[in-house]
C-alpha cells in the first residue's frame, strides 16, 4: 500500500515498500501465449504496445488498462501472459488507491453533518490517555494529509507489524484494527502532528473507524451504499486474504513471508498471508477492475455526482506543511501538481504496491485518465514497476486524433 518515487508526467510520488522474503512464485508472461481482451481500438494501439512491452521484460503474466478521454471510456482492456484469463472487468486488489475512497467517505460525512475536519480523532474514536498527550492534536485534516505525526521510516509501519504488535500485547493474529490501535496509543509519536508529512497506512486505518462509527455501518458498506452505488460501481469489494472473489485475479511474487493469518508460524507466497487485507481495508484493501476506478476518477469532475463542489475542493486544498519542492503535496487522498505551463489546472494521482501488486490511478489536466493494474510488483529482472508511468504517458502523447466512442454504457448500467 506504498507509493514509488517516480515521475508522473514531471509529478514526483513519495516511496516505501512491504518486502516479503524467498523465492519466486507463479508462471513467467511468456510471449506464445499473449492475450488481450475487450474491444481493440486502432487509434490507442499505442497503450496496448506498451502494456505488452511492460509486462514481458518483467514476467508480469496479469495486467489491465482503463483510458477516458474528456469523461468518454475510450480503451478497457485485459492483458495476460499466461493461462490467466484476464477480461476489462476481472478485479485487482488496488493497494493504496483505496485511500481516495476512505477520504472521499469522510468528505461524504461531513457533507452530511456528522463531523468536521476539524474534528479531533481522539473525541470521535472515543481514544482516552493515550500516552502520547499530542494525539490531541491530530484533527481529521491532518489524519488524511498524512500529517498526522507517525513516520513510518522511523517507527515502522504498525499495519505491517503483525507478529510485533501480537507479541506486545499477548494476542493471537490474525490482528484485529483495535489492536493495532490499542498498540499504537501506547507508543509516542515520532512527530508533532501537523508539523511533518510522513505517509501514513495506520492514519487511514483509523478513518475507516471513524467511518464505521459515525455511520453506523461497516466500512465496506458505507463505501459500497453512499459513494459506489450512485455511480453504478457494483464489481468493487474488500479483497481476501487467502480466498478469491468471483473474477479476480490470482497474485504473484519471488518472495515468501511468514504467515500473519494465525500464529503457526508457516512460510507462505507473500501475497497470500503475509500482511492481512483485514486490517488494510480503509488504507488498501479494496478490489476493483480498471474501468471501475476511471469511473470513480470522473466523479471529481462531476459536482453532485457524490461529493458536492465545497468537498470536491478540499481534496485538492494544500496542507498546512509538506509541499515538496517541486511543487506536488498530498490533498485528501489523492497527490496533487498545479499545473500552469500549457493550460490551469491540476494533475492528480495515485499509486499502490503490496506484495503481488502494483497500481496506478492518473487525472490530466487537460481531460484524460487512466487506470493501470497489474498482478505483481517483484520479478527477478529487477526491472522499476514505477516505469508505467513514463509508458502511459508515452502512449498518449501519441495519440493522433482521440475516439469519439464511450465504453462506459458497456461496463456500467
Amino acid at each position: 500500500m506504498e507509493l514509488s518515487r517516480r515521475n508522473l508526467g514531471k509529478l514526483a510520488v513519495a516511496t516505501g515498500a512491504a518486502a516479503g522474503i524467498g523465492v519466486a512464485v507463479g508462471a513467467a508472461a511468456d510471449a506464445a501465449t499473449w492475450k488481450v481482451t475487450g474491444t481493440a481500438v486502432p487509434a490507442l494501439a499505442g497503450f496496448d504496445n506498451q502494456m505488452k512491452t511492460f509486462m514481458q521484460a518483467r514476467g508480469v503474466t496479469g495486467g489491465q488498462l482503463a483510458v477516458t478521454y474528456k469523461g468518454r471510456l475510450v480503451l478497457a482492456r485485459g492483458y495476460s501472459g499466461s493461462a490467466l484469463d484476464v477480461q476489462p472487468t476481472s478485479l485487482f486488489r488496488i493497494a493504496s488507491l483505496s485511500k481516495s475512497f476512505t477520504a472521499a467517505a469522510i468528505l461524504k460525512l461531513e457533507q452530511d453533518g456528522k463531523l468536521a475536519l476539524s474534528s479531533k480523532v481522539v473525541d470521535l474514536l472515543g481514544i482516552t490517555a493515550p500516552v502520547d498527550p499530542r494525539w490531541s492534536n491530530i484533527t481529521m485534516w491532518r489524519l488524511l494529509q498524512h500529517l498526522g505525526g507517525w513516520n513510518r521510516d522511523v517507527s515502522g509501519d504498525p499495519n505491517f507489524k503483525d507478529a510485533a504488535i501480537a507479541q506486545a500485547l499477548g494476542v493471537p493474529m490474525e490482528l484485529q484494527h483495535a489492536d493495532v490501535i490499542k498498540y499504537m496509543t501506547g507508543q509516542k509519536l515520532d512527530v508533532a502532528p501537523g508539523t511533518k508529512y510522513a505517509y501514513s497506512n495506520f492514519g487511514y486505518l483509523l478513518a475507516g473507524r471513524v467511518i464505521e462509527k459515525l455511520s453506523g455501518l461497516s466500512y465496506e458498506a458505507y463505501v459500497q451504499q453512499k459513494l459506489l452505488a450512485p455511480l453504478k460501481i457494483k464489481r468493487m469489494a474488500l479483497g481476501w486474504s487467502i480466498a478469491k472473489h468471483t473474477g479476480e485475479t490470482s497474485y504473484e511474487s519471488q518472495f515468501t513471508g511468514r504467515t500473519v493469518l494465525d500464529n503457526s508460524g508457516a512460510t507462505v507466497a507473500s501475497p497470500y498471508g503475509s500482511f492481512s487485507m483485514r486490517i488494510q481495508d480503509a488504507n488498501g484493501g479494496w478490489i476493483a477492475s480498471a474501468p471501475d476506478l476511471v469511473r470513480w476518477a470522473k466523479m471529481f469532475d462531476a459536482p453532485g455526482a457524490v461529493l458536492n463542489s465545497t468537498s470536491l475542493g478540499r481534496v485538492w486544498a494544500k496542507p498546512e506543511t509538506g509541499i515538496d519542492p517541486t511543487g506536488w503535496y498530498y490533498g485528501l487522498g489523492w497527490q496533487v501538481r498545479p499545473v500552469t505551463t500549457g493550460g490551469t489546472g491540476r494533475n492528480t494521482w495515485h499509486t499502490g504496491s503490496m506484495p503481488g501488486t502494483s497500481t496506478l490511478l492518473v487525472r490530466t489536466y487537460h481531460g484524460m485518465s487512466w487506470a493501470v493494474l497489474f498482478n505483481r510488483r517483484d520479478d527477478p529482472s529487477g526491472k522499476s514497476y514505477g516505469d508505467i508511468d513514463a509508458a502511459m504517458w508515452t502512449a498518449a502523447g501519441g495519440v493522433t486524433s482521440w475516439p469519439t466512442h464511450d465504453l462506459f454504457p458497456q461496463y456500467f448500467n
